[in-house]
C-alpha cells in the first residue's frame, strides 16, 4: 500500500515558467499534495491533489487570498477557520534552533484553549541523524500533535550527501506514524538564496526533474 505523505513544494515560479512539468509529476504514489507558499493554486495542478494553502503574509488575512483559504479544504493555520469554517489547523512553522524552539514553546502556552490539530516543523542541515532526532524530540514534547513538515532539506553542498539525507529520511518520515505529511525543498528551477543547497533541489534549471524527484515521487521505500 502507498503511503502518502510526501506534499510536493511547487515554486510559484513554475506556474509562468514550465507549467506543463506538472503533467509529468506521477500523483498515483507517494506524493500527497502540492504547496507553492500562497494562498492561489497553480492552474496547471488541475485537481490531480490537494493543494495546501498558506498563510505567508498579512495580506493573506483578506480579500481574495483569504477567500481562497476559507474555502480550502485543506490544513491551514487561524482558529477562525476551524471555528467558522471547519478547518484542520497546522500551527507556525518555525527555525529549528534555540530560539525557534523557545518561540513556538511560548505560541503553544499563548494558544492553549484553542490549540492546533498538527505541530509545524521546519528542518534544514546535513545530518539526517539530528533532523531525526530533533523531530522526534519535538513531537514528544507537544504529545498531542501529529507532525507536519512543511521545509526540508539537505544544505550539504556534496551531491551523494544531499541525495543519502533526503533518501534516509523520507524513509524514516514515511514509517513514523505521527508525521502526518513532510515537504522537501523544493521543486523549482533556480534556489532563492544561497543557504539550501542546489544539489537538494527537486528540479533542474532546465525545468527537468532531478534523479531525487523521480524518487521522491515514485519509490516507496525509496532504495
Amino acid at each position: 500500500m502507498v503511503i502518502k505523505k510526501r506534499c510536493l513544494l511547487w515554486d510559484y515560479t513554475n506556474t509562468n515558467d514550465c507549467p506543463g512539468q506538472m503533467d509529468k509529476v506521477n500523483f498515483n504514489g507517494p506524493i500527497s499534495s502540492v504547496s507553492n507558499w500562497n494562498a492561489w493554486t497553480p492552474p496547471e495542478l488541475k485537481g490531480r491533489a490537494p493543494f495546501r494553502p498558506m498563510i505567508h503574509l498579512e495580506h493573506e488575512l483578506s480579500g481574495d487570498p483569504w477567500k481562497w483559504i476559507s474555502e480550502s479544504k485543506e490544513p491551514i493555520v487561524v482558529p477562525t477557520l476551524r471555528d467558522q469554517h471547519h478547518k484542520k489547523l497546522v500551527s507556525p512553522s518555525y527555525a529549528s534552533d534555540p530560539a525557534g524552539q523557545k518561540w513556538i514553546s511560548e505560541f503553544i502556552s499563548l494558544v492553549k484553549d484553542s490549540l492546533p490539530d498538527f505541530l509545524g516543523l521546519h528542518w534544514y542541515g546535513d545530518s539526517a541523524d539530528e533532523a531525526q532526532g530533533y523531530i522526534d524530540t519535538m513531537h514528544k514534547k507537544f504529545l498531542n500533535h501529529k507532525v507536519i513538515v512543511p521545509e526540508i532539506a539537505c544544505i550539504s553542498r556534496n551531491q551523494k550527501d544531499c541525495y543519502a539525507f533526503t533518501q534516509k529520511m523520507c524513509n524514516w518520515m514515511d514509517d513514523q506514524n505521527f508525521v502526518f505529511e513532510y515537504a522537501f525543498f523544493g521543486c523549482m528551477k533556480n534556489m532563492p538564496d544561497d543557504y539550501v543547497s542546489p544539489e537538494a533541489r527537486l528540479m533542474n534549471p532546465d525545468g527537468s526533474f532531478t534523479d531525487s524527484m523521480n524518487k521522491y515521487m515514485n519509490a516507496q521505500p525509496w532504495n
